[in-house]
């Protein structure tokens, strides 16, 4: 792998040197691991342009055998371990003043990660120029190598036995909060890191909720139950959702919801396509829900990328710019909550494929069939 992060911050050193900046510091924690391996804790990685004849540097604070150094960084990278002081030591901070010391005059840097107070600190650096270096890495990220991939299939895998070992079990009378915990328990057991968010579980009234807070409801017979939770492997995180209905025999108007959130979330599906638009992707998922008069129940967007985070570019919404490309991993995840009735949510990652290799590759395998448990 060490190749693969050697042309990852290659790619980058272009980027930020046709910008005119000498020096890059890559703050952002999914960032910095992206492009050498590891992110510490707190740590920071100091790019050098070709011409300054300096090696690139990860800033960390602390001992070398610390808990932020278990994951093992690309082995070309110089260490740079700061003093553990009384009052503290900001390692992008010392990361800008070693790219002063050795000649750069103009540093790029994640501005949308630093704070106000953080930014005018590392701008007093005597000799030092401060330029935006945007969302490059972010862009770099967008599109996944076979490596990436391969961890978010493993990361899908753990997801849906999780999910599918839980419907096996008995439901009714356990609380939301007891079957959250115990599918994160789960998923640790098949080999995650952990999950790759807080697991949602929604029964009754709660069903469909995006985001939803597991609480100390209990499962009763009727219900709708909705289950959204994601598995972290090698740091990729993907995640699945489905909803369920506990009894013998769902309700018509269950029937009736699901059957219009499942259209919509296959709709949303088979618009991904390299150059499809993301707007045009959530408008494919939202326009059959819009027809039917659920518009107001939608959430303002219908899926997102997944990668190092569970939340990450491209975002599927109505005032989403860009278009797909292939081998980006994303979810579609419509949803309808009724207030004071439930709702339905149908979450899968998939990554985006030509049509010539068989369209959308999907990832989460668990049935989308409407189940009576």
């Amino acid at each position: 792998m060490s190749e693969v992060y050697a042309a990852r911050r290659a790619l980058l050193r272009e980027r930020f040197a046709t910008a005119g900046a000498e020096a890059a510091v890559v703050s952002r924690p999914a960032n910095v691991r992206y492009l050498c391996g590891a992110a510490p804790a707190a740590g920071a990685l100091l790019l050098f342009g070709a011409a300054a004849g300096a090696q690139d540097a990860l800033v960390c604070p602390g001992d070398p055998a610390g808990e932020q150094h278990r994951e093992r960084a690309d082995d070309a990278l110089r260490r740079v371990l700061l003093p553990a002081t009384e009052d503290g030591t900001d390692p992008v901070l010392a990361a800008a003043r070693l790219a002063a010391s050795a000649g750069a005059g103009v540093l790029a840097v994640e501005e949308h990660h630093l704070s106000v107070a953080r930014h005018r600190t590392l701008a007093a650096v005597p000799g030092l120029r401060l330029a935006d270096l945007g969302c490059a890495v972010e862009q770099q990220r967008l599109v996944k190598d076979e490596e990436e991939l391969s961890c978010l299939r493993i990361a899908a895998e753990i997801a849906d036995q999780a999910l599918g070992e839980l419907l096996e079990s008995i439901l009714v009378g356990r609380t939301e909060r007891h079957l959250a915990l115990e599918l994160e328990r789960r998923l640790i057991d098949h080999g995650a890191d952990g999950p790759a968010f807080p697991t949602v579980v929604g029964t009754g009234v709660n069903a469909g909720r995006p985001g939803h807070t597991p609480t100390d409801r209990r499962v009763e017979e009727g219900d709708f139950l909705s289950i959204c939770l994601g598995a972290g492997y090698r740091g990729y995180r993907c995640e699945v959702g489905r909803t369920f209905v506990i009894g013998t025999t769902p309700a018509d108007w269950q029937i009736e919801l699901y059957d219009l959130v499942f259209e919509a979330q296959r709709a949303g599906r088979e618009a991904l396509a390299p150059g499809a638009a993301y707007r045009d992707v959530d408008a494919a998922a939202r326009h059959v829900l819009d027809s039917a008069g659920y518009g107001e129940g939608v959430g303002a967007r219908t899926g997102h990328g997944v990668g190092l985070e569970i939340d990450e570019d491209p975002r599927l919404s109505p005032s989403a710019m860009g278009k797909l490309d292939a081998c980006v991993p994303v979810t579609v995840e419509p949803g309808v909550h009724l207030p004071g009735r439930g709702g339905v949510r149908i979450d899968d990652t998939l990554v985006v494929r030509p049509e010539a290799d068989g369209g959308p590759e999907l990832l989460t395998i668990t049935t989308k069939e409407l189940l009576a448990l």
